[in-house]
């Protein structure tokens, strides 16, 4: 059982190994785009659900 763990981190480590790691540039790039991204549809959800409770608050 120990060295199947042991077996399958070293093979682990050998393909973390072959893996194409982006620049910090990229890196840095791609996550303010994934958190701009993420604020728009924040508000956009938000704006939504503002505008459905006050429809709905009109009908009851």
């Amino acid at each position: 059982m120990l060295k199947a763990i042991v077996n399958y981190l070293a093979e682990s480590r050998v393909e973390l190994g072959k893996v194409s790691w982006p620049s910090r540039a990229t890196l840095v790039r791609l996550t303010v785009v994934v958190l701009v991204i993420s604020v728009v549809v924040a508000g956009f959800i938000s704006f939504f659900d503002y505008l459905f409770s006050q429809v709905l608050d009109l009908f009851i």
